[in-house]
């Protein structure tokens, strides 16, 4: 048996952050991350919106990028001591995710964040508060899905939490609010959604409920992203409503190990002076992870479907595969994303030397891999590495090195 579960509502088109206005309840807690939802005003409308649906607001604000565990357990602490009946969670992912995790400890405060991480393994919340999700930014998706990325930085590591039980109560998805992101922010959020919608379309968990929405994210994808990037707001518009819909697909068919690396090396190299953004690791990691899957068969097929519906051309499935990762490397050429780790710079810009020193890489290389293998995203992806091949495919990564393992 599986399941199949998203938001109960979801308001989308531009001026839907006005339904904050049909909200009951008696307080209501508006979660922020650090400061563009209060330059563009939309922060205050989204306060007005609940104070005139009859609520007590409280402002919960300074969520930092890559949000931490000690934030979110000062969150659910300022949760405990106002005891709101709606989480209000707005901005890019971070927020967003930070405001899941805390909703957990708020319901249950007993709750530790080692709890949180086992996957599915969460008690049935909602017996406090319902959530709200308003995303402002065009990638994580987390407005409609079962997931919530915090990082451990004592340990240097982005845990996955995984449950159906915070999946949002409702998901407003106003344009508005994305075409306020600068230029690299349009670029690594994009390509994270392009790698949610393909990894769940050749993810072990797909199926025909989440298939028409990856495959239809992917078409959106690439006839927008790149015009969103140049300025095109009508296309940005079209991206916020495409990684929304990656977003249905993953959250119910799963993701795959371009997730897992992107995870185990986001914050991995903190003091080496920077961190691998999230969209931009995705990016230089899927076109390695495909040619890596594609040795499997039927992933290979897949593959070759999504080719074929972004009309690339190829006469069989390996021409196909090669052609998709020929495309992608273009998309990220396009973004002015980097191809891999060695020349990915502080700025997450492309550089010929990196912020990540090739022996620091190998010194970390195989307890990465260990911790990449034993993330949540891993179990679904179609081919199953070992260590030594999860350690040899980070090592393309960071080199630019086709895979022929």
């Amino acid at each position: 048996m599986a399941r199949f579960t998203l938001p109960r509502d979801l308001y989308h088109g531009k001026g839907s952050l006005e339904t904050l206005k049909t909200l009951t309840g008696h307080r209501a807690i508006v979660c922020v991350g650090g400061g563009s939802m209060k330059r563009f005003g939309f922060l205050d409308r989204a306060v007005k919106y609940l104070e005139e649906a009859g609520m007590e607001v409280k402002v919960f604000d300074g969520i930092e990028s890559d949000p931490s565990v000690d934030t979110v357990m000062r969150g659910a602490a300022v949760m405990q001591e106002f005891q709101p009946d709606w989480i209000v969670a707005m901005g890019g992912g971070s927020p967003i995710d930070a405001a899941k995790a805390m909703w957990i400890k708020y319901e249950y405060p007993e709750t530790t964040f080692q709890d949180m991480c086992k996957v599915f393994g969460l008690p049935k919340l909602r017996t406090k508060a319902h959530f709200c999700a308003i995303p402002s930014t065009s990638g994580t998706a987390t407005e409609v899905t079962a997931f919530s990325i915090i990082t451990d930085y004592k340990l240097g590591i982005k845990f996955p939490i995984a449950d159906f039980e915070i999946t949002p109560d409702i998901a407003i998805v106003d344009p508005d609010l994305a075409e306020t992101m600068p230029k690299k922010l349009v670029a690594q959020t994009g390509m994270d959604a392009m790698t949610h919608a393909i990894e769940a379309y050749v993810s072990t968990a797909n199926s025909d409920f989440t298939d028409p929405l990856a495959i239809h994210a992917i078409e959106m994808i690439q006839a927008n992203l790149v015009k969103s990037y140049n300025g095109d707001m009508e296309a940005r518009d079209k991206m916020h409503v495409a990684q929304c819909l990656a977003g249905q697909a993953f959250s119910n068919a799963l993701l795959g190990i371009v997730h897992s690396m992107a995870h185990k090396t986001g914050a991995v190299f903190e003091d080496q002076g920077a961190h691998i953004v999230h969209g931009s690791a995705n990016a230089m990691y899927l076109p390695k992870v495909i040619e890596f899957n594609a040795k499997d068969e039927t992933a290979k097929k897949r593959y070759g479907v999504i080719a074929d519906y972004m009309h690339l051309g190829g006469a069989n499935d390996d021409e196909k595969v090669e052609l998709l990762i020929t495309y992608l490397r273009k998309m990220c050429d396009d973004l002015n994303i980097p191809h891999c780790i060695q020349h990915y710079g502080t700025d997450s810009l492309p550089t010929e030397q990196g912020f990540v020193p090739e022996e620091v890489f190998k010194e970390r290389l195989h307890d990465i891999a260990v911790n990449a293998i034993a993330d949540a995203c891993t179990g679904s992806n179609p081919r199953q590495p070992s260590v030594e091949e999860m350690e040899k495919l980070l090592l393309c990564c960071y080199y630019d090195t086709r895979v022929d393992f």
